[in-house]
């Protein structure tokens, strides 16, 4: 299994992107990712790129909702070309709250308009390539200008386009339009299973393809050198399973599991007044409900254990380290993963 290891810096912070980047590459890592969170993932990985020689290079994810089609697919193209094609762009939709309160966008039918955003990014890139007139016209997204002067250069192969999702519509235009699934940490090898896999499947099928859909993993880690630090570890690791399940687009992961309750729960937490509510939010997820979201093991045997949940269908894995927070013991977990 391929291992990936996201950028490990405080607070995103550009100035120390080069030295992080190149020790993961000096480490044997396959590839770094950036995401959406506290700086924008395509200023991360184009320092990154100037850093490295050949790791490749993951937004996990950019928010598609955030920026227009032409927006991204000007970074994408810029990135691809600087790195020596060595993008892979990782979309994801975020949720209603983000879209239209965070970033003031518009929110409506995110899988179709995710499937149609990718299908405008690669019409541009198509049109950048030939030469040809650009000329997508879709219900979301319409790019019909193209002058001479705005169009960019560059023989680099367009970036291949991977799609996070959870819920089965989404998950289906992954299989429809993208080139791989990347698996949200949220959700269980239940569901995978028994929803996403048959949703992927559905998807490649509608789109009348026979193209592989590579599926990247994602999965929590419970793990510690000592007793405290497993504590911590388990104790940050079940805060973010409660966040990420008081949220109502996640609940058919709950739901899978016959746990709907403690969705609802979570949720009535989350919007309370309550100031200690992420801390009681964590404290509601046993360690049934652990174990079925994160693999909890000694640190010898975390790469076994990955292997055991996710060999047989993941090719890739993104190291999760909301429960490894030390760079370097994050890489030590990541180096075990990658050698089982």
């Amino acid at each position: 299994m391929r291992v990936g290891l996201p950028l490990l810096v405080p607070g995103g912070k550009l100035s120390a992107i080069a030295e992080a980047a190149r020790a993961a590459e000096a480490a044997g890592l396959s590839n770094l990712s950036c995401g959406d969170v506290q700086t924008d993932p395509m200023l991360q990985l184009t320092v990154a790129a100037g850093a490295t020689q050949h790791i490749g290079l993951m937004t996990n994810i950019v928010v598609a909702f955030a920026r227009s089609p032409m927006v991204l697919a000007q970074q994408g193209w810029a990135l691809q070309e600087y790195s020596g094609g060595r993008l892979v762009m990782g979309l994801g939709s975020q949720v209603k709250a983000h879209i239209e309160r965070r970033f003031s966008m518009p929110w409506s039918r995110p899988a179709a308009r995710m499937a149609e955003y990718i299908c405008a990014m690669r019409a541009i890139w198509s049109a950048w390539d030939s030469g040809d007139r650009l000329d997508f016209r879709g219900d979301f997204y319409s790019h019909t200008l193209m002058t001479p002067m705005f169009r960019p250069t560059g023989l680099r192969p367009a970036p291949k386009v991977y799609l996070a999702a959870v819920g089965e519509k989404m998950t289906e235009v992954v299989g429809e339009v993208a080139d791989g699934l990347l698996l949200h940490p949220f959700t269980t090898p239940k569901y995978v299973r028994d929803v996403t896999l048959p949703a992927l499947e559905r998807g490649r099928a509608c789109s009348g393809s026979d193209r592989s859909v590579e599926v990247v993993g994602g999965s929590f880690i419970v793990t510690g050198r000592t007793a405290e630090e497993f504590a911590e570890s388990r104790s940050a690791v079940a805060e973010r399973i409660a966040f990420y399940g008081s949220t109502p687009a996640y609940r058919p992961v709950f739901e899978a599991h016959g746990w709907a309750d403690i969705g609802d729960e979570l949720h009535r937490l989350s919007v309370s007044q309550d100031g200690d509510k992420w801390k009681r939010m964590g404290e509601l997820i046993s360690d049934e409900v652990l174990a079925e979201f994160a693999v909890v093991a000694n640190p010898p045997d975390v790469g076994r254990a990955m292997q055991s949940r996710w060999g047989n269908v993941c090719s890739q894995y993104q190291l999760n380290t909301v429960g490894t927070t030390d760079t370097p013991f994050a890489m030590r977990v990541a180096a075990t993963i990658r050698d089982s």
